[in-house]
């Protein structure tokens, strides 16, 4: 059955009154192309409710002037949009389909034609229920009032304000075969109906879905740094800051680790800096496969990171630090260029009581340094 709804569109826009800037040329041309697409539609159903007019015409139910000056209507107003939205009126607004003056003048319209030609009045009522099942799919709250109002005044003045006959013919056997695909042809478009706000539905749930995991690699994408897939160290200071926080509430000590690859920068002199960014990815993997998963491990700045060890006393915390040392140094970093070695020295301090963030980091600072004083390629204890 034939409808001339608005377009379909997947998005819910503001009233047609909204004005906003205009849109880009390529998002224009995307509109207009979209446009384009659904006005051909909508001519096209022009046409098909005007051929099963001509059928009735050929039954003598109605007048042979009904289908061509329905079909010379409903052209004209698909031509009237088309010529808006060549010219780029449409995009003044940001619903851009203009659902409620298309819908409003379907609606008249076909209401007009159940009072011109009321023995056929159940292809018009089934047309305009299609009008408006199609107007509802991309419709705001606001809008689908403005057109329900329109729809039960013009309704109201076909059945209470005339005595038309509003018929359903089916006395002959072509008035039989129109009504019958009068029948069909609504049925067809309520399954599309049915059919399209379904796919609506699960292309906005896939959308919510991907949004949610952009969202989610966004966040991730801000903790994290790029190279080495450790805390950056905006995030890494925060976990060091809630667990100083936690400590001081439960009692129970953080220790943390800060440390620094020997000899960095003769290593990219010497290597290249390609395999200096080998060298941090792959001390990153290490110490991320040993260490505990409650562990925080972040770069705290250039070949500098920091390791956050909640509950872990001083000495337990150095025999780890010192553990990981071994395995660094035992790796056989000539995989990545002939002759490399990587050792890193390491500071190791406990929490004190209250004590702040700053605090604890100067001792481990200071206790790296100590490191790096007596040759590196070692751990000091605070």
């Amino acid at each position: 059955m034939g409808t001339t709804a608005p377009p379909l569109s997947p998005s819910i826009v503001a009233d047609t009154r909204g004005v906003k800037p205009p849109p880009s040329r390529d998002v224009r041309a995307r509109r207009v192309g979209q446009r384009r697409q659904i006005y051909a539609m909508i001519a096209g159903c022009y046409l098909i409710d005007a051929v099963i007019l001509l059928i009735y015409a050929q039954a003598g139910t109605v007048p042979a002037s009904i289908a061509p000056v329905y079909a010379a209507i409903g052209l004209a107003t698909v031509a009237l949009w088309t010529l808006l939205s060549e010219s780029g009126f449409n995009e003044r607004f940001r619903d851009h389909y203009l659902v409620v003056p298309q819908s409003i003048v379907s609606m008249m319209f076909t209401v007009a034609f159940c009072y011109v030609a009321p023995e056929v009045s159940i292809v018009f009522l089934c047309t305009l229920y299609l009008v408006v099942g199609f107007s509802s799919l991309r419709a705001t709250p606001r809008q689908t009032a403005i057109c329900w109002t329109f729809l039960a005044l013009g309704l109201a003045g076909l059945f209470l304000l005339t005595d038309k006959p509003l018929g359903m013919p089916t006395g002959g056997a072509l008035e039989r075969l129109a009504t019958l695909l009068v029948f069909v042809l609504t049925i067809a478009g309520c399954m599309f109906l049915g059919i399209f706000s379904s796919s609506l539905r699960e292309s906005l749930y896939q959308r919510g879905l991907k949004l949610k995991e952009a969202y989610r690699r966004i966040e991730e994408l801000a903790e994290l740094d790029e190279l080495t897939g450790a805390l950056n160290r905006r995030s890494i200071m925060h976990v060091l800051e809630e667990e100083l926080t936690r400590s001081r509430q439960t009692g129970k000590p953080c220790s943390v680790m800060l440390i620094d690859l020997d000899w960095f920068k003769r290593i990219n002199d010497e290597h290249g800096h390609p395999t200096g960014d080998d060298v941090l990815r792959t001390f990153a993997i290490t110490m991320f496969a040993n260490i505990r998963s409650s562990d925080r491990f972040g770069r705290y700045g250039g070949e500098e990171f920091l390791l956050v060890l909640p509950g872990a006393p001083l000495d337990p915390a150095c025999r780890l630090a010192e553990r990981l040392r071994q395995i660094i140094a035992d790796l056989d970093w000539s995989a990545f260029s002939a002759g490399l070695q990587v050792t890193f020295s390491a500071g190791v301090a406990t929490s004190r009581g209250d004590e702040t963030t700053e605090s604890l980091l100067s001792r481990a600072d200071r206790a790296l340094y100590a490191s790096k004083a007596q040759g590196r390629n070692r751990v000091t204890r605070a």
